[in-house]
């Protein structure tokens, strides 16, 4: 299990803004990580009123369950632990709940573990790269017939991150439009689709 404070900047592309740059930092095939994250939440939505995010994030060489609770506009505390293959499908299919620190800080945040229950389901082709002291990232996300794409500055320093990530938008003449979370944008996707 790990806590850790999670300080990152998100911004929307466009396909064509996402292409340009997979080439501008000569990104092949074999460096995105496809990444799928399974959300959480109980029937009443406890997390969201609270700011925060509870997922299983699966990739193919490792899976963990991490819930996020929001410590200002750009930060995040992260708690997170281990899960095995079996584990994970237990908890998703509503089995039992076999992460003990994720479910430690849920039961300090009167969430019902028993109530919990997978909503949804978004998968990410992902790069990680170093850029400039932190990592900078490429998303393409997709989820209920919806494509989206983002960038993301990952950092350790709340000021000289939104420097150098006000300068990379700047750089490639990105147009500033601040990302919601991916769980933000699939709970909008999920409203509209109902609303149809």
């Amino acid at each position: 299990m790990t806590q850790e404070l999670e300080i990152e900047f998100k911004n929307v592309l466009t396909k064509e803004q996402y292409d340009f740059l997979l080439k501008e930092f000569n990104v092949d095939d074999i460096m995105i990580v496809r990444q799928t994250n399974h959300y959480f939440d109980t029937p009443q939505m406890a997390l969201k009123s609270l700011s925060s995010g509870l997922r299983i994030r699966e990739t193919n060489d490792k899976i963990v369950c991490t819930l996020k609770e929001k410590a200002s506009e750009n930060i995040h505390i992260e708690t997170t632990d281990v899960l095995t293959k079996e584990q994970a499908e237990l908890m998703l299919a509503g089995l039992n709940f076999f992460a003990p620190r994720v479910k430690e800080r849920l039961i300090q945040l009167n969430i019902s573990i028993e109530q919990l229950h997978v909503f949804g389901t978004l998968t990410t082709d992902r790069v990680e790269l170093p850029y400039k002291g932190g990592t900078i990232v490429f998303d393409h996300s997709f989820y209920l017939q919806r494509d989206d794409y983002e960038v993301e500055y990952e950092t350790s320093n709340e000021i000289e991150g939104k420097k150098i990530f006000d300068d990379f938008l700047n750089e490639y003449q990105i147009e500033k439009q601040i990302a919601d979370k991916k769980i933000a944008r699939f709970m909008k996707a999920l409203k509209d689709k109902k609303g149809r």
